[in-house]
């Protein structure tokens, strides 16, 4: 019950309540921008805005509690930085060359069209995305397991649950070759996310992930020369 008193905390609610304005507001771009909405977008970003509330809670409450180390790291080590910088343009290196082209074929609205929706994309991936996958499950699996390593192996478990279920409700059938690079995409991202948040904090996987998804700026500056 101690533990779970963190989440009560009025320093531990202000941050959450904050971080997730802040989300929300990074969000709204690409919810205006969202074809076929079920709902009005307003209500959609209240939605967003009182759940990440939620998610932000366990990252404060926990985070530091059993890893030691803060959730947001001004000051990053070289090497860490080293490592997502190389690791980042190596990987979007990859992507573009063998994945995203047959992901574009397959599905092109998931694609960017514009530098506006690159940039509400990159944003809502970075702001809600990683703290959906990431943030929020590792702080959620530290409170359970209460050891780092059983942690990272239950968020990236999380991870390849998700892209699981998406590929299920899919419209059309997936190829073993393209699953399997999915899954193996997935893994190493999840890794490689929850290594970089134990290491540097939100902002070191803030930009392994804007280095992922700089990729499509390639394309696009192609597109318009």
């Amino acid at each position: 019950m101690s533990r779970m008193r963190s989440l009560g905390k009025p320093e531990v609610l202000r941050s959450a309540a904050i971080a997730a304005f802040f989300t929300c507001v990074a969000c709204y771009p690409r919810l205006c921008l969202a074809p076929r909405l079920a709902y009005p977008v307003w209500y959609l970003a209240a939605l967003l805005f009182l759940g990440s509330i939620v998610l932000w809670a366990f990252v404060f409450a926990w985070h530091t509690q059993y890893t030691g180390q803060p959730v947001v790291t001004v000051r990053i080590a070289h090497i860490p930085f080293l490592w997502a910088t190389a690791s980042g343009l190596t990987l979007a290196s990859v992507l573009r060359l063998w994945l995203d082209p047959v992901l574009r074929a397959r599905n092109p609205d998931d694609f960017p069209l514009t530098f506006e929706h690159w940039a509400a994309v990159t944003l809502f991936s970075l702001a809600f995305t990683q703290l959906f996958l990431v943030f929020a499950p590792f702080a959620w699996a530290l409170r359970l397991a209460r050891r780092q390593s059983v942690a990272v192996v239950l968020t990236v478990l999380f991870g390849l649950y998700v892209l699981a279920v998406k590929n299920y409700r899919s419209p059309g059938p997936v190829s073993t070759q393209l699953w399997s690079g999915l899954f193996l995409v997935r893994l190493i991202i999840s890794l490689g996310s929850v290594l970089f948040f134990i290491r540097g904090g939100l902002l070191l996987v803030w930009w392994w992930g804007f280095l992922l998804q700089s990729r499509h700026l390639l394309t696009l500056v192609h597109g318009t020369l």
